[in-house]
Order: C-alpha cells, then sequence, then structure tokens
C-alpha cells in the first residue's frame, strides 16, 4: 500500500529529504549553493512547478542562512553602510516583482518557462563563479575596515535591483554572484565583510520574496518542512567536516552539478532567445 501525504508519497518525500540532506552536506562544506541547487533539484528532480520551487526555496534560504548571519553580525563582519543600499534597492525591487505578478497575472504556462530559461542562465553563471570565488577573495590585497570604506551608492543601488528582481524570480542570485558582484565594487574591502555583508543581506530579500510568493500560494508547506528536516542535519555534519576534502574540488563538484541542471533547462534558454521551444 502507498502512503500518501497530500500529493506526495511517502518514498517521494523520503527521496526529497535525501537530496536536502545532500545540498545542505555540500552547502555546509562550502558555505555556497543552495539557492542554485535547491530550486533545480525540485523542479527537475520532482516535477515542482517553477514558482512553487521558487517560493519554498525562498523561505527555505531564509531560514537556513539565519544563523550564519547572525555569527557574522556578532563577528562584526558586515559592512551595514553598504547593505543599507544593497538592501534598500533589493527589497524595493522585490516588492515591485511580486506586486507585478500579483496584477499582471501572467500566464502559469509562460511564466514557468521563463523562470526556467532565467534559472538555466543563472546556474551557468554560478557555475562559473563558485569556483572562482576563493581564487578572487585570496588574492585581495588587505582591504579597509567597513567603517573606513565609502559606499558606492549608485552601482550598489543598481546592484541591488537586479539581485532583487532574479532573487524573486528564481530564487538565485543572492549567493555566489551576489559576492562577485560586491567583490568588484569594493575591491579594498576584506573578504569576510564581503561574505558577511552578502549573506545578512539575502536574509530579509529571501524572507521577503518568500512571503510574497507565500500570498501568491507559491508555497508547500510540506516540502519545506521535508527539506529542511533533510538538509539542516547535512548542513551541522557538513560544516563539522569543513577541511576534510579540498575546497578546490568540492567547488568543482558543485559546478558540475550545476552544469548539468543548466544543461536540462537549455531548452528554455532557446526559448527564450526565439531560437526553439521547449521539449513538451
Amino acid at each position: 500500500m502507498t502512503v500518501t501525504f497530500g500529493t506526495w508519497t511517502l518514498e517521494t518525500l523520503a527521496l526529497m529529504a535525501a537530496g536536502g540532506g545532500l545540498i545542505g552536506f555540500l552547502v555546509g562544506l562550502t558555505g555556497v549553493g543552495a539557492g542554485a541547487l535547491m530550486t533545480p533539484m525540485l523542479i527537475s528532480g520532482f516535477g515542482v512547478s517553477p514558482a512553487v520551487a521558487v517560493g519554498t526555496d525562498l523561505l527555505f534560504a531564509a531560514i537556513t542562512k539565519a544563523s550564519a548571519a547572525w555569527r557574522h553580525h556578532r563577528m562584526g563582519h558586515v559592512a551595514w553602510n553598504i547593505l543599507v543600499w544593497l538592501a534598500a534597492a533589493s527589497l524595493s525591487a522585490s516588492a515591485a516583482t511580486l506586486g507585478w505578478l500579483y496584477l499582471a497575472a501572467p500566464e502559469t504556462e509562460r511564466l514557468s518557462e521563463v523562470i526556467r530559461g532565467v534559472l538555466a542562465v543563472l546556474l551557468l553563471a554560478s557555475a562559473i563563479i563558485i569556483p572562482l570565488c576563493p581564487w578572487v577573495l585570496r588574492s585581495r590585497r588587505q582591504g579597509a575596515d567597513a567603517l573606513d570604506v565609502v559606499a558606492r551608492r549608485r552601482p550598489t543601488f543598481i546592484t541591488g535591483l537586479i539581485l532583487g528582481v532574479l532573487v524573486t524570480l528564481t530564487s538565485v542570485g543572492a549567493g555566489a554572484i551576489g559576492v562577485a558582484v560586491l567583490s568588484a565594487l569594493y575591491p579594498s574591502l576584506v573578504a569576510r565583510r564581503i561574505v558577511g555583508t552578502d549573506i545578512v543581506h539575502a536574509i530579509p530579500l529571501s524572507f521577503l520574496s518568500g512571503l510574497g510568493h507565500l500570498g501568491l500560494g507559491n508555497v508547500d508547506w510540506l516540502v519545506l518542512a521535508t527539506l529542511l528536516a533533510g538538509s539542516l542535519p547535512g548542513i551541522a555534519i557538513g560544516t563539522r567536516l569543513t577541511g576534510l576534502l579540498p575546497d578546490w574540488i568540492l567547488r568543482l563538484v558543485l559546478s558540475a552539478i550545476l552544469l548539468y541542471a543548466a544543461y536540462l533547462l537549455l531548452p528554455f534558454v532557446l526559448m527564450l532567445f526565439g531560437a526553439g521551444s521547449p521539449a513538451p
């Protein structure tokens, strides 16, 4: 007899928890990849609709990153003068995007195709950036204290606007991509403050976007609970085992997974540029 919970079978939920545990383990080891891995897994691996996958993953990210954000705040690794401009823009862009989704009510099938296409592009970008981040951060000259770094308001605000839209539509962009852009904008800021600022910024952005998707009916609470049940122990174990394997090997593995996920969504990228149509 098959045991079901809503539309999910017990076996499927067990596989989902195992997948969440594996992703949590990788995130615990490397500190990156939660959104970029979780959303594609839900879409391609379990057939979750793109909008629901995004909404569920946004709340998942807000919950799982909270403890890391608090640690960075306690250790003084947050450049608040930069974060204020970044968050002001990203939260405004997120609210505007959610308002558009609510008022325009785009066709579900078309929206799903757009989400898949944009997601594939961001996965490809993340696959390139993730292996390079440690090299970029290590190669930085010793930076100034956050209080001594003047916020570049206009480019930071524009960055926040872009991240707000991308994260709200795809749940991807606030991690590795955010670190890469902040590193380019603030070459004198030390790596730990770049990472801390990026993680703390992701919390309100993911939470607001997730709440918006919740209001749109794009959150599956059972899937969220299942992912948390699997990933939180995985994150804890991965964090304790940090350093067991060379970081560059783990990041290459993450990149390979992201490239494969992007490949699965390639037809939707071609569709976005008018070069084809997704397979049925």
